[in-house]
């Protein structure tokens, strides 16, 4: 029993990153009504930015965080004003594409500063574990789930009281119609991009003082988004659940398969597994608003 809840301990954490990740797709879905194929990269970025000014620039850990943060909004910003404003109007398709060629040249140029070798953070939390029901937690896992579970709080509140937020959620549910109200739409989808960057550099830092980081961390975003669609591409809350259900279904399953079978590496398909069987139950998600086409 205690070897199951152990795996259930870490399939929390880790979907608690994979919710973070999920909300920026989701924030960016709403906003934009494009996915995002770039997120995992923007996870890598984050990652490797914080490392590089906490081991190479020797800032403390807390201020390089602070760094990183500022520096994902000016990411943000640059990569919605550059690459994604000159095609307002354009076919989704197009700006889907994008994506994937911001994907393509991030993790490139983070392979051309600071190579393809495993880097390790310093040790920021201490090591001694915290007994949890009577099970040793590390720290760093600890402390892991409660950022997430405290940013996605932060975040649910921003977007349901706030002025920016019920913005954002007024052009997600209607374009022309928040614009015809005075909100700016390219201000909207400027934000959008920047919450993106900084949810998604927060789940990188998180990794990689979990398991370090290298230039596979860009492939995070493809494992992620079967939590997305779990949850549904519109849903906040989806996105929180989604997440978090898909990292203890790839931890029980991969546990299960190791023990009573011998096998490894289903961690690797357990979700998209998970992702096929959704949609054929539910083809908008567990959350996610169900459209109808009337012809």
């Amino acid at each position: 029993m205690e070897y199951y809840l152990q795996l259930l301990i870490n399939g929390l954490v880790v979907g608690g990153i994979y919710s973070l990740v999920a909300l920026g797709f989701v924030i960016i879905y709403k906003a934009t009504q494009v996915v995002n194929f770039a997120q995992g990269e923007l996870v890598m970025v984050g990652a490797y930015v914080c490392f590089s000014l906490t081991v190479q620039f020797n800032i403390p850990f807390v201020w390089a965080f602070l760094l990183t943060l500022g520096f994902s909004v000016l990411l943000g910003l640059l990569v919605e004003r550059l690459a994604l404003r000159p095609l307002i109007g354009e076919s989704i398709i197009s700006v889907i594409m994008v994506t994937i060629g911001l994907s393509s040249i991030l993790r490139s140029l983070v392979q051309v500063f600071w190579g393809t070798q495993i880097k390790v953070y310093p040790q920021v939390l201490p090591v001694e574990p915290v007994v949890i029901a009577g099970l040793p937690v590390a720290p760093v896992y600890l402390a892991a789930f409660v950022l997430s579970a405290l940013l996605f709080g932060i975040f649910s509140l921003f977007f349901k009281y706030s002025r920016l937020g019920i913005a954002m959620r007024a052009t997600a549910f209607d374009q022309q119609a928040a614009q015809s109200m005075g909100i700016g739409i390219r201000n909207i989808f400027a934000m959008s991009w920047c919450i993106a960057c900084v949810v998604s550099a927060v789940g990188g830092v998180i990794l990689g003082n979990i398991n370090g980081i290298n230039s596979q961390l860009g492939y995070l975003g493809l494992k992620v988004f079967p939590a997305v669609i779990l949850g549904g591409l519109d849903s906040l809350l989806g996105a929180a659940l989604g997440g978090l259900i898909i990292g203890v279904l790839e931890n029980l399953c991969d546990g299960l398969a190791k023990e009573f079978l011998g096998l490894s590496g289903v961690r690797e398909v357990a979700a998209f597994v998970v992702l096929v069987v959704i949609l054929m139950i539910k083809p908008y998600g567990l959350f996610g608003t169900e459209e109808i086409e009337r012809v």
